[in-house]
C-alpha cells in the first residue's frame, strides 16, 4: 500500500516538472531526458514493487500455510482425543449393556427357579424336608454344627415320638423340643386377592384350623411331663406366614400361649437361639465361678495348714539354732581351758629346764 501512494506522488510530480517545462520550449530536450529518465525509473520501481509484493505476497502465503497447517494438526488432534474419548464410551456403553443383558438373564433364570420352587413346595412331604434343612441351618450356624452337647436333629423321645430338633438347655429351661411347620395351601389362597372375599373367608377358616392342629400335635407330642420342659417351639419357614399369624389373627397366638407353643421364623428364631446361647454361656461362667471360688477356699485351708507347719518348723530351727550357739559356747570354753592347761605344761617343762 505504501508503494502505490509513492508511485502516485512520483508521478503528480513528474506530471507537474512536465508542464512547467513545457511552457520553456528551450528545455524540450531536458524534457525528453527527463521522460526517459522517469519512465526507467518508473520501470525499476514498478519492477522492484512487483518483486516486493511477491515476495510479501509469498511470506503471507507461507505463513497461511503454516497456520493452516498448524489449525488442521490441532484440529485432527483434537478429533483423534474426541474419537478416543468417544470410543472408550461407546465400549463402556457396550460393556454395561452387556452386564444388564446378562443379569436379565440370570433375573429370567431366578425367575425360573421362583416357579420351580413354588411348584416342589406345593407337595407337603418336600415342604416338610425344606423346614428341616432350614431348621438344621439355623441351629448350626448359632451354636455349630454337630454340637450335640446344645442340641439333635431328628430326637427320638421315650414314647416313641421323633422331633425335627432337641435343645439340651440348663435349668430351669431344660430340654426344649422345636418341630417345624409348613401350612402353605390354604394360606395362599387367602391371601391371593384374585379370588372372592368368600373362598378367601374360608381359606382363613381352614388355615386357623390348620394352624391350631400343628399347635395341638405339638403340645401333645414333645410336651412330656419329667422329660421335657413345659413348652415347645413351632418353628414357621416362611417368614409372610409369621408374619399373617401375628398382624391379623390373634386368636391363634392366645390359643399357642395357653397351649405353651411358642410360634417362631427364621428371624425370631435365630433371635431366641441367640438368647439361649448367651443363657448357656452364662451359667456356663457361673458355673465355673463357682469352682473357682470353691478351689480357691481349699486353697485358703492348705495355706493355712502349711502356715501351722511353718510355725512349727521355725520354731523348732530357732530351738536347734539356740541349741548349736550354746554348744559353741561351751566348744570355746573347752578350747579355752586346753589352751591354759597346756601353757601350764609349757611354763613347767621350762622352769626345769633353768
Amino acid at each position: 500500500m505504501e508503494y502505490i501512494i509513492l508511485c502516485l506522488l512520483i508521478i503528480i510530480l513528474v506530471m507537474l516538472m512536465i508542464i512547467l517545462l513545457k511552457k520553456d520550449d528551450k528545455s524540450d530536450e531536458k524534457i525528453n531526458k527527463l521522460e526517459v529518465n522517469m519512465i526507467k525509473e518508473i520501470g525499476d520501481f514498478k519492477n522492484d514493487f512487483t518483486r516486493s509484493l511477491t515476495n510479501d505476497f509469498n511470506n503471507q502465503t507461507e505463513k497461511l500455510d503454516n497456520r493452516l497447517r498448524y489449525i488442521n494438526d490441532k484440529v485432527n488432534e483434537r478429533l483423534d482425543e474426541n474419537f478416543e474419548r468417544t470410543n472408550k464410551t461407546f465400549n463402556n456403553v457396550l460393556e454395561r449393556l452387556s452386564k444388564i443383558d446378562e443379569a436379565q438373564k440370570k433375573i429370567d433364570t431366578l425367575s425360573g427357579d421362583i416357579v420351580s420352587l413354588q411348584g416342589v413346595l406345593t407337595d407337603k412331604k418336600t415342604r416338610g424336608i425344606f423346614g428341616e434343612v432350614n431348621l438344621e441351618h439355623i441351629l448350626s450356624n448359632v451354636f455349630g454344627k454337630n454340637n450335640t452337647k446344645i442340641f439333635e436333629l431328628q430326637y427320638t423321645f421315650n414314647n416313641g415320638t421323633v422331633a425335627d430338633a432337641v435343645l439340651f438347655t440348663p435349668e430351669p429351661l431344660g430340654t426344649i423340643a422345636i418341630d417345624s411347620k409348613f401350612p402353605l395351601e390354604h394360606f395362599q389362597i387367602m391371601v391371593d386377592k384374585n379370588n372372592s372375599n368368600e373362598i378367601r373367608n374360608q381359606a382363613e377358616k381352614m388355615f386357623k384350623q390348620d394352624m391350631k392342629k400343628h399347635i395341638d400335635d405339638i403340645s401333645s407330642k414333645y410336651i412330656i411331663p419329667g422329660v421335657t420342659s413345659d413348652q415347645a417351639v413351632l418353628f414357621l419357614p416362611a417368614e409372610a406366614i409369621f408374619a399373617e399369624v401375628n398382624a391379623y389373627h390373634t386368636d391363634i397366638l392366645e390359643y399357642a400361649y395357653k397351649k405353651r407353643v411358642w410360634i417362631t421364623s427364621p428371624t425370631t428364631l435365630i433371635s431366641t437361639l441367640t438368647t439361649i446361647q448367651i443363657i448357656i454361656k452364662n451359667i456356663e461362667r457361673d458355673k465355673y465361678a463357682k469352682v473357682i471360688q470353691n478351689e480357691l477356699r481349699l486353697l485358703d485351708d492348705e495355706f493355712k495348714r502349711y502356715k501351722d507347719r511353718w510355725d512349727k518348723l521355725y520354731r523348732s530351727i530357732e530351738t536347734v539354732s539356740r541349741d548349736v550357739k550354746d554348744i559353741h559356747t561351751t566348744t570355746e570354753k573347752i578350747t579355752k581351758r586346753f589352751d591354759s592347761i597346756n601353757q601350764v605344761e609349757m611354763k613347767e617343762i621350762d622352769d626345769k629346764k633353768d
